[in-house]
C-alpha cells in the first residue's frame, strides 16, 4: 500500500506527542539520537528495531557508534514523512522504556 507524504503542519503536530524527535536539518524526515548506557543497551534497541523494520518493511536510515545511535526516519517512495514512520519513531521510543537514556 503506498504511503501518502504528510504536510509539514500535521508532522509537526505529530513531533509534538514523539519525545526527542525533530524534523531533519537537510530533509524531509525525522531525527533522533537515542543514548544509552553502553554498546550492548544500544545494540540490543538497533535489534528490536530491525525486527520491526523487517516485519513493517520500513528500514531506518542509522548510525552507530557505541552507546549511541542516531536515526533519521522518512519515507522514501513518498518523498518524504508518512504515518509509517510515525509508527517507527512511536515504537522505537516505546522500546527505550525501561532502559537507562
Amino acid at each position: 500500500m503506498a504511503q501518502t507524504k504528510m504536510t509539514r503542519d500535521a508532522v509537526s503536530a505529530e513531533l509534538q506527542g514523539l519525545d526527542g524527535w525533530m524534523l531533519a536539518a537537510d530533509k524531509d524526515a525525522l531525527h533522533k539520537s537515542f543514548r544509552f548506557a553502553d554498546f550492548n543497551e544500544a545494540w540490543g534497541f538497533m535489534a528490536r528495531c530491525a525486527l520491526l523494520a523487517e516485519k513493517m518493511n520500513h528500514h531506518p536510515e542509522w548510525f552507530n557508534v557505541w552507546n549511541r545511535v542516531d536515526v533519521t526516519l522518512n519515507t522514501h517512495d513518498a518523498g518524504g514523512v508518512t504515518a509509517l514512520d510515525i509508527k517507527m519513531a512511536t515504537a522505537m521510543n516505546d522500546y527505550t522504556k525501561g532502559v537507562n537514556l
